[in-house]
C-alpha cells in the first residue's frame, strides 16, 4: 500500500482552513443572539458542521484542477477559487465583527459570483471538481437569503 502525503491536498486544506479560521475568530456573540431571526433560520450547532464538509469539498475541489492541469494552466480556475476564499473569510469580519449586516450582504453576492466563476472554470478541467464546489453554491445561496432576511427583521440595527 502506498501511503505517500499528497503535499499539494495538504497546501490547499491549509490554505482553506486558515479562510475558515476567520469564521472562528469572528464570533456571533450576544450581538446576534440577540437579533430577530426568520423561524427558518437552523440551529446553531449546522453552522460548524455544514462549513467544516462544505471547507474540505472546496480544498478536494481546487486540489483536483490543480492535479489535473498544474501551473499556469491553473492560474485562472485557482484564482477564482482564491477569491472566492478571500469573499468567504470577509463576510464573518463584516457580518459579526463589524455587525455591517447590509456590507455583509453586498460580500455575500460578490462571493455566489467568485462561486459561480470557480465552478465554470473548474468543470471543463474536472467535472468531479466542478460538481465538490456545487453544494456550496447552494449552502452560499440560502446563507445570502438568510442574511438578507435578518437584515430586513433588523432594519433598525443595520448601520
Amino acid at each position: 500500500m502506498d501511503f505517500s502525503i499528497s503535499w499539494s491536498l495538504l497546501a490547499f486544506f491549509a490554505v482553506t482552513f486558515a479562510a475558515a479560521m476567520s469564521g472562528g475568530y469572528f464570533r456571533p456573540g450576544d450581538w446576534y443572539r440577540d437579533l430577530a431571526k426568520p423561524s427558518w433560520n437552523p440551529p446553531d450547532f449546522m453552522f460548524p458542521i455544514a462549513w467544516t464538509v462544505l471547507y474540505a469539498m472546496m480544498a478536494v475541489a481546487a486540489w483536483l484542477v490543480w492535479e489535473a492541469v498544474g501551473w499556469p494552466a491553473a492560474l485562472v480556475p485557482i484564482g477564482f477559487w482564491l477569491i472566492q476564499l478571500i469573499f468567504n473569510a470577509l463576510w464573518s469580519a463584516l457580518f459579526f465583527g463589524m455587525k455591517r449586516m447590509d456590507w455583509a450582504l453586498i460580500d455575500v453576492a460578490l462571493l455566489w459570483l467568485a462561486i459561480v466563476g470557480t465552478i465554470m472554470t473548474f468543470w471543463p478541467i474536472s467535472t468531479l471538481a466542478g460538481w465538490l464546489m456545487v453544494p456550496y453554491l447552494a449552502w452560499v445561496s440560502f446563507a445570502a437569503f438568510l442574511n438578507l432576511t435578518i437584515l430586513r427583521l433588523n432594519s433598525q440595527q443595520a448601520a
